[in-house]
């Protein structure tokens, strides 16, 4: 059975090949990551430069954050396979070698003349505005705003990777835990005044409101290819049914011609691995492929309402 194909992002307008072949030269060292880790810097790539879009940002910011996001996890290409690629929780010990991937990152953009404008990706997408983030610590207009961008991308990715989603359906969950990470908390102020009240999230709120209007059209995307493939259900129901039509007709006649000229249509109309013994179940299939199909359009579009009511705080 034909089955419907789309990407979980809808395709950004900007590429990567897009570029000068001396960009395409020093973005090749992107080929020493594992392959997974390609796809996710694929993914914030096109995230970044979309949150940009809906931002209304100009069109040389948004390719400098599509590229720094391309580049954020280059420094991966340095961290042991045991580490990068452990099946559970990071020892503590491990984490600190992981978490040396933004300056490792970092230092080889500054090598590479053609890379050196991107090493933000790199070096701040894990700093958080509240200044728990790494390497540095840094807090608010600290981290540059191409790397709060990325931030927002780089988390959200990892969350659809880590859950394993393949359609939009309760992706409202995970946008539910990205507020949490934007949201104002209140610090605790410590007797000795070391400590002040900090008003302010991990990252920052208006790239992850942009966000939000990228994955509604995202889901809208989806929807249009679920659509697509149910109006190929619905014509490959049509013509099984013919062919029940013709079947219940030769079987209902005792002429020899008549029972010939039925016999021709359904084969005419029978395809490829179908039979008369078999096409009963393959209409089958195709209804319970449009129950479901149709089913899940119903809770996308139930999604996009739930998305359109979260609130961010800006």
């Amino acid at each position: 059975m034909f089955e419907e194909k789309y990407d979980f992002y809808s395709p950004s307008n900007f590429n990567i090949h897009d570029l000068d072949q001396n960009m395409k030269d020093s973005l090749s060292i992107m080929g020493k990551l594992d392959f997974l880790t390609q796809v996710h810097c694929s993914n914030v790539a096109n995230l970044s430069a979309r949150i940009c879009q809906q931002m209304r940002c100009n069109n040389q910011f948004t390719i400098h954050c599509m590229i720094a996001g391309y580049l954020h996890d280059i420094g991966k290409c340095f961290i042991p396979e045991e580490i990068l690629c452990k099946d559970g929780m990071l020892t503590p010990e491990e984490y600190e070698i992981m978490k040396t991937h933004t300056t490792l990152g970092y230092e080889l953009c500054l090598k590479d003349i053609n890379l050196r404008a991107y090493s933000d990706g790199p070096w701040y997408h894990h700093e958080s505005l509240n200044g728990t983030g790494y390497p540095r610590g840094l807090r608010k207009n600290d981290i540059p705003y191409s790397a709060q961008i990325i931030r927002v991308a780089d988390e959200y990715d990892a969350l659809v990777t880590k859950r394993n989603y393949t359609t939009h359906v309760n992706i409202s969950a995970t946008l539910k835990d990205l507020i949490k990470d934007a949201q104002p908390s209140q610090n605790i102020v410590a007797l000795d005044n070391l400590a002040q009240n900090e008003r302010v999230g991990k990252i920052s709120p208006k790239p992850l409101k942009a966000l939000f209007k990228v994955v509604i059209n995202d889901i809208l995307y989806e929807i249009s290819c679920i659509c697509n493939y149910v109006s190929y259900i619905e014509s490959e129901i049509r013509r099984l049914k013919n062919i029940e039509k013709y079947e219940k007709k030769m079987n209902s006649t005792k002429k020899p011609d008549k029972q010939d000229y039925y016999a021709s249509g359904i084969k005419l109309l029978l395809k490829q691995g179908e039979s008369i013994e078999n096409y009963h179940t393959v209409l089958n299939e195709y209804n319970d492929a449009l129950v479901i199909r149709k089913k899940r359009i119903d809770d996308l579009y139930k999604e996009i309402k739930i998305i359109k009511k979260l609130k961010i705080k800006v």
